[in-house]
């Protein structure tokens, strides 16, 4: 029988999510592309995955929104508030600090949530998954055009046809359960919709912040993610621990799934909990005004200093309706870190369109990186990365990193590409766009 089912409020959506197991570990498992939490309970072979799951941690599990039993709103959700909405369930179920399972499509979701929420993160634990989802590069890329005509099979056979979870030893009570669960758990157009929106994530540049004890799980011959992403994907994170099963299932619960489990259970049981860390992943935004100078000249120093100050409390307000952290407001400079990129370009548009009627140009850079917290001040490269691209932008201009470009798939903002540019002080050029 399954779990009962709770709902945590995320402003005006509600997620499904439930919580079973008396281990002694809270454990936040993400899910895939899609899912359904009562459905998957009437699976005999996920019913027993969950219950060796639950016998040595409190689980707590999530239907994403827009699938399974949470709200489904209009449009495909971006990652920035899939994960507010993770941090919202662990929230209603009074768990401060949990172990973060990601597995397939969850992974990327569960590396930015480590690496954002480290205080809130004991252990990650990432199965059947890769940092960047769409096959892009490499002799296994698939084309935009191949990926179309997949998707275009998709929505007309979702009804009829078991498209997820496939597996060679999946039996015809299986496939069956497949045809009760896929309708359930998403409609066609959201089906397709996540997968559109899965392929343009990608996260590989983010893999240097995640710093709590990882483990990368796979299953050597996953048609999803094998052997070759597992290993690239624990490269990229410091100190993962990798573990390769013989196998070619991607769903958990199939095929040997109690040495999977056991895998798991041995990592999250057998380590001490992360050391909380002053190091996190947020995005930075820093705003100043596009020919000061020349203003101070003309409007003198009482005026200018008026000026400055209805510029700031413009950008206080703005920066509490978005969430956004005052870090630092000298001078005609505003700087402010987010947990996500969407609200920090948000923000950073409804400042600049509020001091646009006080006759003043703000230009704006932004960049996600790993930063290093100093009491209210944050260090770091990606600090320095902000303020480069910053004093590229024009008046009333947004300009991004190609990092947080790539993370702000399917949240409706549009870019302009810049060009490729050599940052004072930076190793490495970086591809620079413009927010239209």
């Amino acid at each position: 029988m399954a779990p009962p089912i709770a709902y945590a409020r995320n402003r005006d959506v509600n997620i499904a999510y439930q919580v079973f197991g008396e281990g002694p570990i809270d454990l936040l498992m993400i899910p895939g592309w899609v899912s359904h939490l009562q459905i998957e309970w009437e699976e005999p072979t996920v019913a027993r995955f969950l219950e060796r799951i639950g016998s040595f941690a409190r689980v707590i599990r999530f239907d994403k929104r827009g699938t399974g039993l949470s709200d489904r709103p209009p449009g495909v959700a971006t990652p920035e508030e899939r994960m507010e909405d993770a941090h919202a369930v662990l929230d209603a179920a009074h768990v401060e600090r949990a172990a973060v399972w990601g597995w397939s499509e969850g992974g990327p979701l569960a590396i930015l949530f480590a690496a954002t929420y480290p205080g809130r993160t004991t252990h990650l634990v990432l199965y059947g998954t890769r940092a960047a989802l769409g096959r892009r590069d490499g002799p296994d890329a698939v084309s935009e055009a191949d990926f179309e005509a997949r998707m275009r099979r998709l929505e007309e056979t979702w009804a009829r046809e078991p498209e997820i979870f496939r597996s060679p030893k999946a039996d015809a009570g299986y496939r069956a359960w497949l045809m009760r669960f896929q309708p359930a758990a998403a409609s066609p157009a959201a089906a397709v919709g996540l997968m559109r929106a899965n392929r343009e994530l990608d996260v590989r540049a983010l893999l240097h912040a995640v710093h709590v004890p990882t483990l990368v799980v796979s299953r050597r011959d996953d048609p999803v993610s094998g052997e070759a992403d597992a290993r690239r994907l624990a490269e990229g994170i410091a100190g993962a621990k990798l573990a390769i099963h013989d196998g070619a299932d991607h769903a958990m619960w199939l095929g040997d799934a109690e040495a999977l489990a056991g895998e798991v259970e041995e990592f999250l049981i057998g380590e001490r909990h992360a050391t909380l860390t002053d190091r996190v992943l947020a995005t930075i935004l820093i705003m100043d005004v596009e020919g000061s100078t020349a203003q101070l000249a003309r409007l003198g120093d009482a005026r200018w200093r008026d000026l400055v100050a209805e510029m700031h409390a413009f950008a206080r307000r703005q920066l509490a309706q978005h969430n956004g952290r005052e870090v630092d407001m000298v001078g005609d400079q505003v700087m402010a870190a987010f947990d996500g990129p969407v609200r920090a370009i948000r923000c950073a548009r409804a400042i600049q369109r509020d001091v646009s009627g006080i006759g003043i140009a703000l230009r704006a850079g932004l960049h996600t990186g790993e930063v290093e917290r100093a009491g209210e001040a944050l260090r770091g490269v990606a600090v320095h990365v902000t303020a480069r691209i910053a004093a590229l932008a024009a008046g009333g201009e947004i300009l991004v990193s190609d990092t947080t470009r790539d993370i702000v798939a399917g949240s409706g903002l549009a870019f302009a590409d810049r060009g490729t540019h050599a940052l004072k002080g930076i190793d490495e050029p970086r591809r620079i766009f413009a927010v239209v």
